[in-house]
């Protein structure tokens, strides 16, 4: 029976060394077989469950370039653009608490702390509320945020008690 590959075998560039660096305009540069691709971007396949784990380079053209299956099998210097990277395009802010609704009959404004700061929700539907686990939601907001709640049990009580209105 022949031997199946090693994930990521069809990517050359998996694993500690990454010819990747910036260019004079900041943006990345993936050299492969001799060939420099400018405008590379990162992208998660699991944003939110698994944000640290299956990376796509991705040329200007949509054209997956390479493939890390963890950020941590990088050397420090690629691991670092690539955590740059991603946190200039990931938006996602976390809610830490809930510090009052406005009604819970929707729509609604939610005042909320993040960990981006203070935020004003709001609440469109009840269906815009999204279980990713059993402890894990994702709120989007009648303007196309999307929050998450990574851990429902780790707020506080009041927010819990807000929130169950809504699930």
């Amino acid at each position: 029976m022949p031997k199946s590959p090693e994930p990521g075998a069809d990517h050359p560039h998996t694993g500690r060394t990454l010819p990747l660096r910036r260019n004079a305009y900041g943006r990345l540069e993936l050299e492969q077989d001799g060939v420099l691709h400018d405008g590379v971007v990162p992208v998660r396949s699991f944003p939110v469950s698994a944000p640290e784990e299956g990376i796509a380079l991705v040329g200007p053209r949509g054209k997956e370039l390479a493939w890390i299956g963890r950020l941590d099998e990088l050397e420090p210097g690629s691991r670092r653009l690539i955590q740059e990277e991603l946190a200039s395009r990931d938006f996602i802010p976390e809610i830490r608490r809930i510090r009052q609704v406005s009604g819970f009959a929707t729509p609604c404004k939610w005042q909320i702390e993040t960990d981006r700061g203070d935020a004003v929700l709001l609440l469109r539907a009840e269906d815009d509320i999204r279980r990713l686990s059993a402890n894990t939601l994702l709120i989007a907001d009648y303007y196309g945020v999307q929050y998450l709640v990574r851990d429902i049990a780790a707020l506080d009580k009041a927010s819990r008690r807000l929130l169950d209105r809504f699930l």
